[in-house]
C-alpha cells in the first residue's frame, strides 16, 4: 500500500475528533504532561507521630495535623530563610531531633539513583542557612542518630562533618579514585540493580561509621561516545556484563573517635555480593546481608564493628533466584526482624528473634505480601501491602490481635500507604483503572478523616476530551493458562467496524502492567500516549505473559534460565487472541516496548508467527552477554553455565525469521542498555537482507529524554504506527 503522508493522517484523525464533538487531544500537550496526575511532593512523617511535612512548589517546607489537615508552621521558606542565595531546592532530610534540615540543591544526575547536589544546614530555630561543606557538591549525606554529625560522599570517598565543632570536616577514607576505588557509595551494576545509591550507616551509638568498599580495578571498562565538540569526547565507566568479573567488595567500620579503620572479617566468597549493611539497634550488632554470585543464596551476618567478628544469623535458598526487592523488606527492631520469603510458593512475611529463630510466619495463602511497611510495637501489628483479592487488586492491611488481616484501603483497586511515625494515621492513594488517584487520610482502623487530592482537573479533562476507560479482561493460551490484560477502544467505538491494534508491554521477570490501576502504559500516569492513539481509532492492549509478578513463584519463575522466550509465545498468543475478536482487523496488529520491553517486542516478531505488522523497540537487549551481570547472571547464569539457554534467549538466534516493519530506537549515551546491542543486530539484520527502520537521539540515555526530545521520540512513533498499521 502507498504510504499516506503523516501530516494527511493527523489532519483526518482531528476530523474526527471535531465531528465527534469533543476536544482534540495534542500529542505536545500530552508528552509535556499537561494531563498529570497532581500528588503531593515530599511527603514526611515527623517523630511526633501526629504531623508530616511535604514541599510546596520547591520554595517551601510545611508543616500540617494529619487529625485536622490544618496548616501547623511553614519549616523552611527560601524567601525568609537567613542566609538563602538560592530561589529554590530539590529535597530535604530532617536532622533525627528535626531540629536541623540538610536542604538539597542544584542536583546533578549521575546514573538511575546516584546524583551529586549541594547541600545546605538549616538551622529551624536561628532561621539561617549554612553550606555543608565548601569543597565541591556532596553525595549522600546522612545525620548521625543524635544529630550532631553530618557523613558525606565526595569524589568516591567518605566526609565526616562535626556540627558542634564549628562544622568541622575531616576525611575518613582516602584511597577513592574513579573507576578504581569507591567507599561508601555503590558502583553502577549495584545502584542499577540493587536499588541503592548509598553504602554507608552510622552506629546507633553516633561512634562508629560503616561501609562498603568498592575495588573495580579488573572491571572491565566500557566506553561511550559523547558528542558535541570538535572532536567527541569518551565517557569510560566500569561496567560489568554477564560472566565478567565484578567489583570486589568488603565491608569496613570507622572508630570517630580513635579514626582507627578495620576491615569486616566476613566469610565471602570473592564473587559473593554484598547488598546492604544495616546497623541494628544494637551497636554490637551491625547487620550485613550478603548474596552469592548466582543469586540462589542469601545469607545474614551479625557483624560485631570493633572486633570485626561474623555470625551467621539467617540463610535463605531458593531453586532459582532471591527476588532483589527482598533486601529492603528485611527490617530490624528491638529483638526482631522481618523477611519476606518465597519458600512456600507466594511471597509472605516472616518474624524472627536475632538468633536467628522463626518465631511465626506472619501471613499466608495464594497471594503476595509487596511490601512491608512496619511493625508496631505497642499494639504488635503488621502492616503491609498485599494482593489478597486478585493479581490485578492489592490493598493495606495490617494484622488484628489475632493475627487475623484487617483491609484498611477499603476499596478494590490499586493501594498504598504511607503511615506516620507511631502508625496512627495514613496518607492513603487509592486508584482504579477508570478513577485517577485520590489521596487522603486514615486513621488505623481505615476511617477517612479528609481528601487532601482528588485529581477533580483531570477528571473534569477526561470528560472535556470525551475519552475513553481502560477494560480488564482475560484469555487462555493454547496450554490453557489464563493472562490478565486491559485495553482501550476508541471512543465513539462501534462493535461492528474493524480496528487495528497497538499492543503494548514490558514482560520483564517480575513486573506488572496489567494492574487495576489509574496508570497509562507506556508514557506518564495521567493522559498517556496510549489514550491519544485511541482517539486516533487504535484498540490499545497490554497483556502480562508468563515472568511477569504478582502470581507466585512457579508463574514468575518459569522463564528461568530461557528468558524471553515464553514472553515473546505469550504475546504472539495474545495477538492472535485479538485477532479472534470481531472488531479486530487481525491484519494490522502491532507491538511496542521499551527495554525488556523492547526486547520482547523483537523477540515476538521474531517467534515465527507472522502475526505482527509493525513493531517498536525502544532501547532493547538484544542478547544478554551484552547486558549488566547482576541482572542477567540472575535471570539467566553466566554465559558459561547456560550456553543454550542465551542462544535461544537471543534476538540474533532468531533475527532471520522477524516479520513485519520494525522500528528501532536507541539514546547513544545509554549506560544501562548499551547502543552496541541495536549496533550489532541491525549488521545481523543487515547481513540477512531484512528491511528495518532506526533512530538514534545523540548524548540521550536509557530514557531518551530532556528538551524536545520526548517530544520528538513519541512523534516518530506515532508516525511510524500510522504510516505501517
Amino acid at each position: 500500500m502507498k504510504r499516506i503522508h503523516f501530516a494527511l493522517l493527523l489532519c483526518f484523525a482531528t476530523a474526527i475528533c471535531f465531528a465527534q464533538g469533543k476536544k482534540d487531544l495534542d500529542l505536545r500537550d500530552v508528552i509535556a504532561g499537561k494531563f498529570r496526575v497532581e500528588g503531593i511532593q515530599g511527603m514526611r512523617s515527623m517523630e511526633d507521630g501526629e504531623h508530616y511535612t511535604r514541599i510546596i512548589n520547591n520554595k517551601q517546607i510545611k508543616k500540617y495535623s494529619f487529625r485536622t489537615g490544618e496548616e501547623v508552621a511553614t519549616v523552611f521558606d527560601v524567601a525568609t530563610a537567613r542566609d538563602c542565595n538560592f530561589e529554590q531546592f530539590d529535597g530535604y532530610i530532617f536532622s533525627p531531633d528535626e531540629k536541623k534540615i540538610l536542604i538539597r540543591t542544584n542536583t546533578q544526575a549521575r546514573y538511575r539513583r546516584s546524583y551529586t547536589a549541594v547541600y545546605y544546614i538549616y538551622d529551624i530555630r536561628n532561621n539561617r542557612l549554612e553550606t555543608l561543606s565548601d569543597g565541591g557538591p556532596q553525595e549522600a549525606p546522612q545525620f548521625s542518630p543524635d544529630g550532631h554529625q553530618i557523613a558525606f560522599v565526595r569524589d568516591n570517598n567518605i566526609f565526616l562533618v562535626k556540627l558542634l565543632f564549628g562544622n568541622s570536616e575531616s576525611q575518613v577514607t582516602e584511597d577513592g579514585e574513579f573507576n578504581k576505588v569507591l567507599n561508601g557509595v555503590p558502583d553502577w551494576v549495584y545502584e542499577e540493580e540493587f536499588s541503592m545509591n548509598s553504602a554507608f550507616e552510622f552506629s546507633p551509638d553516633n561512634n562508629m561509621i560503616a561501609y562498603i568498599r568498592f575495588e573495580e580495578t579488573e572491571v572491565p571498562m566500557y566506553s561511550i561516545q559523547m558528542w558535541g565538540n570538535n572532536y567527541p569526547d569518551m565517557y569510560s565507566y566500569k561496567y560489568p556484563k554477564t560472566g565478567e568479573r565484578n567489583s570486589k567488595v568488603s565491608v569496613h567500620t570507622f572508630d570517630i573517635k580513635s579514626r582507627v579503620t578495620r576491615k569486616v572479617n566476613l566469610p565471602v566468597e570473592e564473587s559473593d555480593y554484598i547488598p546492604r549493611i544495616r546497623f541494628t539497634s544494637d551497636p554490637t550488632k551491625m547487620a550485613i546481608i550478603t548474596l552469592n554470585r548466582t543469586q540462589n543464596k542469601l545469607d545474614l551476618y551479625f557483624a560485631d564493628p570493633r572486633s570485626t567478628v561474623c555470625k551467621l544469623i539467617l540463610r535463605e535458598e531458593s531453586a532459582y533466584y532471591i527476588d532483589e526487592d527482598a533486601l529492603d523488606n528485611i527490617r530490624f527492631y528491638e529483638n526482631n526482624f522481618t523477611l519476606i520469603s518465597e519458600r512456600n510458593g507466594y511471597k509472605h512475611l516472616y518474624w524472627y528473634n536475632f538468633n536467628g529463630g522463626l518465631v511465626k510466619q506472619v501471613t499466608q495463602g495464594d497471594f503476595e505480601v509487596q511490601r512491608f511497611i512496619g511493625w508496631d510495637k505497642v499494639n504488635n501489628s503488621f502492616y503491609f501491602e498485599a494482593n489478597v483479592d486478585g493479581v490485578t487488586q492489592n490493598a493495606v492491611y495490617k494484622t488484628g490481635k489475632k493475627g487475623e488481616l484487617i483491609n484498611l484501603s477499603g476499596v478494590k483497586g490499586t493501594n498504598s500507604g504511607d503511615f506516620s511515625k507511631t502508625f496512627k494515621y495514613f496518607i492513603h492513594t487509592h486508584s482504579n483503572i477508570s478513577t485517577p488517584p485520590l489521596v487522603e487520610v486514615k486513621d488505623n482502623t481505615g476511617k477517612t478523616l479528609r481528601t487532601l487530592v482528588d485529581n477533580a482537573k483531570l477528571k473534569t479533562m477526561i470528560e472535556e476530551y470525551n475519552l475513553p476507560t481502560r477494560e480488564m479482561f482475560t484469555f487462555k493460551t493454547s496450554q490453557g493458562i489464563t493472562l490478565n490484560g486491559w485495553m482501550i477502544k476508541p471512543a465513539g467505538f462501534s462493535a461492528s467496524k474493524k480496528y487495528p491494534v497497538i499492543m503494548f508491554q514490558y514482560s520483564g521477570p517480575g513486573s506488572q502492567q496489567v494492574l487495576d490501576r489509574w496508570r497509562m502504559g507506556g508514557q506518564g500516569n495521567g493522559i498517556g500516549w496510549d489514550h491519544y492513539m485511541a482517539n486516533q481509532g487504535y484498540i490499545m492492549v497490554c497483556v502480562d505473559g508468563r515472568g511477569t509478578g504478582g502470581r507466585g513463584e512457579e508463574f514468575q519463575k518459569c522463564t528461568y534460565l530461557n528468558l524471553g522466550v515464553k514472553e515473546a509465545k505469550d504475546q504472539v498468543e495474545a495477538a492472535q487472541y485479538m485477532g479472534t475478536l470481531p472488531y479486530v482487523d487481525k491484519t494490522r496488529i502491532g507491538i511496542w516496548g521499551w527495554s525488556y520491553g523492547g526486547y520482547t517486542t523483537i523477540m515476538s516478531m521474531s517467534e515465527g508467527t507472522p502475526v505482527f505488522k509493525a513493531g517498536v523497540a525502544v532501547a532493547p537487549v538484544t542478547d544478554w552477554k551484552y547486558y549488566d551481570s547482576i541482572y542477567g547472571e540472575r535471570y539467566m547464569r553466566t554465559p558459561n553455565e547456560n550456553p543454550e539457554g542465551y542462544k535461544a534467549a537471543s534476538a540474533f538466534t532468531r533475527a532471520d525469521k522477524l516479520n513485519g516493519r520494525v522500528l528501532l530506537v536507541h539514546g547513544t549515551a545509554d549506560d544501562n542498555v548499551h547502543l552496541q546491542n541495536l549496533a550489532e543486530y541491525t549488521e545481523c539484520l543487515i547481513q540477512l537482507d531484512k528491511p528495518f527502520d532506526m533512530h538514534y537521539y545523540t548524548n540521550r540515555d536509557h530514557g531518551i529524554y530532556g528538551g524536545n526530545t520526548r517530544q520528538h521520540l513519541f512523534a516518530k512513533i506515532t508516525r511510524f504506527f500510522l504510516e505501517n498499521l
